[in-house]
Order: C-alpha cells, then sequence, then structure tokens
C-alpha cells in the first residue's frame, strides 16, 4: 500500500470515534444549559419568596427542586469531564501516530528527493528513455519519471496536510484541558451552594415539623379543595359533552324529518288518483328509555385530536416558566412522614401574578368560579382537555378559539406565591380519565 492510501485507511479508522465523542459533548453541554435555566428559574422564585415573611410548604418544594436540579448538574459536570478526558486520551493518541507518521514520509521523502538527485539532469533522464530496447519499453519508462515525479509532490503535500493536523490537534486538546480545568471549578461552586441550600431546607423542615398538627389540618382542607375541584371539573366536561351530543342528536333528527316530509309529499304526488289510509303508531308505545351519554368525535374533533396527540412531549408549558412543585399523582408529603397527597394534575410555582396561557390550539367549554381554586377554565381539543386552575381573572369566555400560547387569564397571589395547577383529561366513550401532564409538556 502507498503512503497516501496508508494516510487515508488512518484517518478512516479515526472517523467513527471522533464524532461520537463529540455528539456526547453537544448532548451534555445541551443538558447543562438546560438545567441552568430551571436552576435560574427556581432561584428568582426563592428570592421572590425572601420577601415574604411566611415560609411555605411551597417553598420547601421549591427549595427541593433547586437542590436537585443542582445535584444534576454535578453529575452533568462529572460525565463532561470524563468526556474531556476522553477527548485528551485520544488527542493523544492522535499526536502520536500522526508524529510517527510524518517521521516515516519524510524519510519516504528523502529517499524520493536523492532518487530524483541523482537523475536530475535532462541528459540522463532521456539516456534512461532511449536506452529502453523498444517503444512501449521507452514509454514506460517515462510514465515512470513522471509518476516519481509525482509522488514526490503528493509525499511533499501530504506532509504538510499531516503537520496542519497535528497542529489543530495540539490547539484543540489545549482548549479540552481548559474546559475541564472551568468546568471543575464550576463543580465546586455548585458544591457549596447545594451545602448552603440544604442548610436552608433543613431550618424550614425543623419549622414545618414543630407544626405538625397545624400541616395535618392544612392538608385535609387541600385534599378537601382538591375533592371539590375533580368533582365540578368533572361534571362540567360532561355536562359539555351532554350538550354537544343532544345538539348533535337534535340535528340528525331535524334531517330526519326533513327527508321523512320530502319523501311522503313525493309519494302524495305521484299516488294523488288513489285512496291512501295512514296507520299511526300511538304515543304510548315509543319508548323513553334514558341512553347513557356516550361522546363521538366529528371529522374535525378527531383530527384536532390526532393533532394534540401527534405533540405529546413537545407541548408548551401552561406558564413562561417555573418550577414544578408538585407531580402527578401520589406525591409524598415534604415534611410530614407517611403521609400522602393526591394530584390530578400537576402544579406549577411561577412568579407572582404570572400570566397562564393555553398549550395548544382549542375552544373554550367551560369558565367555572371553585372556592379555593379561583377561576377555573376547560379548553376542548377533540377529545382532549386542558384544564387551567387557580386563576385571579380570565381573558377569555364560553365559546372562545384560543391558539397555542394564547394568554387566557391571570394567576391568584397568595401567600406572596403564585402555583398553577394543570390537568390534561381523555374522553373516550363515556368516561372521562385524567392523564400524566409530565408526559405531554416540554421537559
Amino acid at each position: 500500500m502507498n503512503p497516501a492510501n496508508k494516510i487515508l485507511a488512518f484517518l478512516l479508522v479515526l472517523l467513527p470515534v471522533l464524532p461520537v465523542v463529540a455528539q456526547t459533548s453537544d448532548k451534555l453541554k445541551k443538558e447543562q444549559q438546560r438545567l441552568e435555566k430551571k436552576i435560574s428559574n427556581t432561584k428568582n422564585l426563592l428570592k421572590k419568596t425572601k420577601t415574604s415573611t411566611v415560609a411555605t410548604l411551597n417553598t420547601l418544594k421549591v427549595i427541593d427542586n433547586q437542590i436537585k436540579f443542582r445535584e444534576e448538574l454535578v453529575y452533568n459536570y462529572d460525565n463532561q469531564v470524563r468526556t474531556a478526558e476522553i477527548r485528551i486520551t485520544e488527542k493523544n493518541r492522535e499526536i502520536r501516530n500522526l508524529s510517527e507518521r510524518i517521521e516515516k514520509l519524510k524519510k519516504q521523502y528523502k529517499k524520493l528527493l536523492l532518487y530524483a538527485y541523482k537523475h536530475r539532469s535532462n541528459y540522463g533522464k532521456m539516456m534512461f528513455i532511449f536506452s529502453a530496447g523498444d517503444y512501449n519499453e521507452a514509454r514506460k519508462r517515462s510514465m515512470y519519471l513522471e509518476k516519481i515525479a509525482d509522488l514526490q509532490k503528493k509525499q511533499f503535500n501530504i506532509i504538510r496536510q499531516h503537520q496542519h493536523l497535528l497542529g489543530k490537534q495540539i490547539t484543540e486538546m489545549s482548549a479540552d484541558r481548559n474546559l475541564k480545568a472551568e468546568i471543575l471549578e464550576q463543580k465546586k461552586q455548585e458544591k457549596v451552594t447545594i451545602e448552603k441550600d440544604k442548610k436552608k431546607q433543613e431550618e424550614i423542615y425543623n419549622k414545618f415539623r414543630k407544626e405538625e398538627g397545624k400541616l395535618l389540618t392544612q392538608l385535609k382542607d387541600d385534599e378537601r379543595k382538591k375533592e371539590v375541584l375533580k368533582q365540578q371539573i368533572s361534571a362540567a366536561i360532561k355536562k359539555e359533552i351532554a350538550l354537544a351530543e343532544e345538539k348533535k342528536r337534535k340535528a340528525e333528527a331535524a334531517a330526519a324529518a326533513a327527508k321523512k316530509k320530502a319523501e311522503a309529499e313525493k309519494q302524495n304526488s305521484s299516488s294523488s288518483t288513489k285512496e291512501t289510509t295512514v296507520k299511526t303508531t300511538p304515543k304510548s308505545e315509543t319508548t323513553t328509555e334514558k341512553k347513557e351519554t356516550v361522546f363521538t368525535e366529528t371529522k374535525e374533533s378527531a383530527a384536532l385530536s390526532k393533532s394534540f396527540e401527534g405533540n405529546k412531549g413537545k407541548l408548551p408549558w401552561p406558564v413562561d416558566k417555573g418550577s414544578v412543585t408538585e407531580g402527578y399523582g401520589r406525591n409524598a408529603h415534604p415534611t410530614l412522614d407517611n403521609v400522602y397527597t393526591n394530584n390530578n394534575g400537576i402544579d406549577i410555582t411561577t412568579p407572582k401574578g404570572a400570566s397562564v396561557r393555553a398549550v395548544f390550539d382549542g375552544e373554550v367549554t367551560s369558565i367555572l368560579n371553585i372556592p379555593g381554586a379561583g377561576k377555573v377554565v376547560i379548553i376542548k381539543h377533540g377529545n382532549y382537555r386542558t384544564v387551567y386552575s387557580n386563576l385571579q381573572e380570565t381573558f377569555v369566555k364560553t365559546g372562545s378559539k384560543v391558539s397555542t400560547k394564547q394568554s387566557i387569564g391571570t394567576l391568584l397571589i397568595k401567600d406572596g406565591e403564585s402555583i398553577v395547577h394543570f390537568e390534561i383529561h381523555q374522553v373516550v366513550g363515556s368516561s372521562v380519565q385524567t392523564l400524566n401532564p409530565s408526559l405531554w409538556v416540554t421537559k
């Protein structure tokens, strides 16, 4: 194999390794930016709660999130350091291989130069060609000399390219070393901040541990309010479905009556010369059996449902920024042992009085006013419903068409905080089931 092909083969061996390391590094940096944004949000929320003399359970949850995000960031830094170390090892290996390759190329180039020096005169070249036994051999000798000259040029260019690549690898390795040192310093600072947050967390924990009786009473009251909210949301959705189905039945009945009337008129006109006897069914024979309301999708709502489903995991948050302080389903109480709460949605703590926005295109079907939950807006997206609670005021009304990220109202402020309660429901047949919003909104 000639030197040029050997170099190409060497570079092809490296190609599968370097992009993988680069992709891992880019992914870690994006994750770092995401975590830093979350930490910035929780940090701002904690700054604003400092002005309040009341330390709430929600403040404790924000601190818990802050510690969790910072610990994830430290783990991210560890991964970035390991990635940088892998890159540095790879660069060192590449530098050694390139240095060895350059030395070999230089030796080969030296031989070529010596050969060229020995055959430097045009007379010598001509004699080499003319001393051939026949025309074909003379032609081959001429082509051979041309190849020697061409190989010299290629060899020289390959050496220059490899020297440039070597310089580039050394520069990149220095940059990786600097990055590693910077990341280690950031990690050190984060660990110090985590310790401060944990100290503050422990202070609030101790405060609430002394007030267990008060907390249990508050918890029972909160759970009662949640149950009222759950029942009223369910009733509102079922009522909206029933009204839609009733409207659909009336439209179908009117269409059927019009069709029957048209057929009767046609029959009367075609049998005007004959006597007809009309037998009617007594009203007593009609049944008044009450049927269960079943939701059936129209073509328009089916398309909207499909579009909503297609955006699972990509829906925007119902607020511009904030921190999830209570997840979907069963949640452990932040201070009471063996005490759990149940949540039909997620709670997001936001800046005070923040604006709430629709997460997808749809139609406002209900606006409720529930004690303890403020105003509640329900938006229909085909056979899906999104629910936004704890609103102070609303900017929409029943029947309003809304678009993604359109502002629909502002949040209540309680104890210096604002929390949006967000739910997603799916209507299947005659039942309504809750879904985990965390699986639907962006991370």
